[in-house]
C-alpha cells in the first residue's frame, strides 16, 4: 500500500516551499525508484516536512551524539601524538605503524559500515544499533591499552574499526531528522566539532602525560570506559525520530510489508544502489571529498610529529598546536554551518563554494606551515610564531566545509535509506583517505626516523600531497554544482538511459579504487 507524503514545490536554488505540514497527497509521478518498506516502527511509515522534536530533547540528543562521536575520534589522535611512544613500547617499525593508522582498520571500517547502516535503515532501529556499536568499539579501545605487541594492537584496532564503522553515518542521519532543513547545516557542524576538540584535548593530554611519564595505554583504557558509559546513555535517552523529506522534487514511494520478508530487503538494497548510481552529483562529490579527506588524514597523522622534529626546543609546541586545532577548527566548522544555514533560503550551494575556495586558499598556508622554520631563517622562536599564525589561517579557511557539506549530501539522499546512502559515501571515502598514511609509511620505510633524511622526505611528501589533494578536490566540487542542482530538481539519469560513457566512467572509477585498495594493502603486507 502507498504511503502519503507532503506536497512540495522544490526550488533548485533554496529550500522547498510547501503547503501546510498536515496536508498530504497520494504519491505523485516521480523519476525516483520504487522502494518497498519494511519496518516495525509506525513512525517510519510517513515522511514529514518539519521536525516536531522539542528543543530540550534535541539539545540532549545532540550532546550525547557529540560525545559519542568525539570519543570515537579520540584514540586516533592519541595514536598520532604518541607515535614514537607506541612504536617504541610495542617494538614496531614505521611501516607497522602505518598499517595501524591506514588500511588495516580502514578496509574493515569501509566494508562493515555499509551492511550495518542498511540494517539500521531497514529495521528502523538506528539508536539501538548506534548504542551496540559504541559498546563494541569501547571494548576494543580498552583492549588496545592492554596490547603488548603489534599483532594484539592490530586485532584490537580492526575490532575498533568494525564498531566505529556506522557511528558517523548514524549520527548524521539522526541529526538530519531532529531539526528543520534550514538549521541542519549548523546542527551537523556542531557534531563535527568533536573532531577538533578530540585533537585539541589529545594534544593537551599528550603534553601532560609526557611531563609526568604516564604511559599512553592509560588514555586508551580511560576513553574505552567512558565510551561504555555513553553507549548506555545513548540507548536510554535518545528516541528514534520520524524521517524528514529530502530536497528532491519527488520522494520515493514505499509499500509496507512483512518486516522479515527477504525479498523486500533485497529490493530495497538494490533500489538504493541504483538510485545513488543515477544521481548526477553523488560520485563526483564522493571522489572530491575523498581527495580532500586524504590530504587531511595525512596532515593529522604526520604533521604533529614533523613539527615536533623541526622545533625540538619548543617544549609547548604540541600543546599550542592542539589549542589552534581545537579553537580555530571548532570556530571554523561552526561558522561554516551557520553561514550555510543563514543562506539556505537563497541557495543550498554554499557548502560547495566554501569547500572549493577554502581549500585552494588553505593550501597556501599549509605550505607555509611546512616551511615555517625555513621562512624564519632557521630561528625556532620566530619560526614557531609564523607557524601558529599560518596554521590558524589554514584551519580558518579549510575547515568550514565538513558539517555543511555532509548536511547537503544527506538532504539529497532518499530519506528512508539515507543512512545506507551515507555509508556508501563514507565507506568510499575511507578506502580513499586511508591510503594517505599507507603511502607515507611506504615512502618512509627505508629511512631511520631519527635521521635528517627522514625529516627531508616527510617535508617533501607533505608539501606535495596535501596541496595537491586540496586543489583536485576543489575543482571537483566546483564542477559538481550544476549536477547538484539537477539532482534537486529530480533530473536523474533515467533507468535504461544511462549512456555508455557514464557506465564506463562508473566502472573505471570502481576498478581504480578497487585496484588502489588491493595494491596498497598487499604492498603494506609485503613491506611490513
Amino acid at each position: 500500500m502507498s504511503t502519503p507524503i507532503p506536497k512540495m514545490k522544490p526550488d533548485s536554488k533554496g529550500f522547498a516551499e510547501g503547503v501546510d505540514d498536515t496536508e498530504v497527497v497520494a504519491h505523485p509521478p516521480s523519476p525516483l525508484p520504487h522502494f518497498p518498506l519494511s519496518t516495525e516502527r509506525g513512525s517510519q511509515h510517513v515522511l514529514i516536512r518539519r521536525s516536531s522534536v522539542p528543543l530540550w530533547r534535541v539539545t540532549i540528543t545532540m550532546a550525547l551524539l557529540f560525545t559519542n562521536y568525539f570519543l570515537a575520534q579520540y584514540d586516533k589522535f592519541i595514536l598520532s601524538y604518541f607515535q614514537s611512544e607506541v612504536t617504541s613500547s610495542l617494538s614496531m617499525t614505521l611501516s607497522e605503524y602505518g598499517i595501524l593508522s591506514g588500511y588495516a582498520t580502514g578496509i574493515f571500517y569501509a566494508l562493515l559500515a555499509i551492511p550495518v547502516a542498511y540494517l539500521a535503515d531497514y529495521s528502523g532501529y538506528r539508536v539501538w544499533i548506534l548504542s551496540a556499536s559504541a559498546v563494541w568499539w569501547s571494548m576494543c579501545v580498552i583492549f588496545q591499552g592492554l596490547s603488548r605487541n603489534f599483532w594484539q594492537m592490530l586485532l584490537a584496532r580492526i575490532g575498533m574499526g568494525i564498531g566505529q564503522a556506522p557511528v558517523e553515518a548514524l549520527s548524521v542521519s539522526l541529526i538530519s531528522d531532529l531539526v528543520g532543513k534550514e538549521w541542519v547545516f549548523l546542527a551537523e557542524s556542531v557534531l563535527y566539532v568533536g573532531v577538533y576538540v578530540g585533537e585539541a584535548i589529545s594534544a593537551q593530554i599528550a603534553t601532560a602525560f609526557r611531563k609526568t611519564d604516564t604511559p599512553w595505554t592509560t588514555a586508551m583504557k580511560a576513553i574505552g570506559i567512558a565510551g561504555l558509559v555513553v553507549a548506555i546513555l545513548v540507548r536510554v535517552v535518545i528516541r528514534e525520530p520520524a524521517r524528514l523529506a529530502s530536497l528532491n522534487q519527488g520522494e520515493e514511494s514505499f509499500e509496507i510489508d512483512s518486516p522479515r520478508d527477504a525479498h523486500i530487503a533485497n529490493s530495497n538494497f538494490v533500489a538504493t544502489l541504483k538510485h545513488v548510481l543515477r544521481m548526477r552529483s553523488f560520485w563526483l562529490l564522493t571522489i572530491s571529498a575523498g581527495l580532500r579527506q586524504l590530504s587531511g588524514n595525512v596532515f593529522g597523522y604526520y604533521m604533529p610529529g614533523y613539527l615536533s622534529t623541526i622545533y625540538p626546543s619548543q617544549t609547548n609546541l604540541l600543546s599550542n598546536y592542539g589549542i589552534v586545532v581545537g579553537v580555530v577548527g571548532s570556530f571554523s566548522v561552526v561558522a561554516g554551518g551557520l553561514t550555510a544555514s543563514f543562506l539556505s533560503h537563497r541557495t543550498v550551494m554554499t557548502p560547495l563554494y566554501m569547500t572549493a575556495y577554502g581549500g585552494m586558499i588553505s593550501s597556501i598556508f599549509v605550505v607555509l606551515m611546512i616551511f615555517s622554520k625555513t621562512v624564519a631563517g632557521g630561528d625556532e622562536s620566530r619560526g614557531a610564531t609564523i607557524l601558529y599564525g599560518v596554521m590558524s589561517a589554514a584551519y580558518l579557511t579549510a575547515e568550514t566545509w565538513l558539517g555543511a557539506f555532509n548536511s547537503l549530501l544527506v538532504l539529497l539522499l532518499p530519506p528512508r535509506y539515507k543512512t545506507f546512502g551515507l555509508a556508501i559515501y563514507m565507506s568510499t571515502l575511507v578506502l580513499m583517505y586511508s591510503s594517505g598514511p599507507q603511502i607515507m609509511a611506504l615512502a618512509l620505510r627505508t629511512i631511520d626516523i631519527d635521521s635528517e633524511g627522514y625529516v627531508k622526505r616527510v617535508r617533501i611528501v607533505l608539501a606535495v600531497l596535501i596541496p595537491l589533494g586540496y586543489w583536485l578536490a576543489s575543482i571537483g566540487f566546483l564542477f559538481s554544482i550544476r549536477k547538484v542542482r539537477q539532482d534537486i530538481q529530480g533530473d536523474y539519469v533515467q533507468q535504461g538511459q544511462m549512456s555508455r560513457t557514464r557506465k564506463s566512467f562508473s566502472a573505471a572509477s570502481a576498478l581504480l579504487i578497487g585496484c588502489l585498495v588491493v595494491a596498497l594493502f598487499v604492498t603494506s603486507l609485503v613491506f611490513r
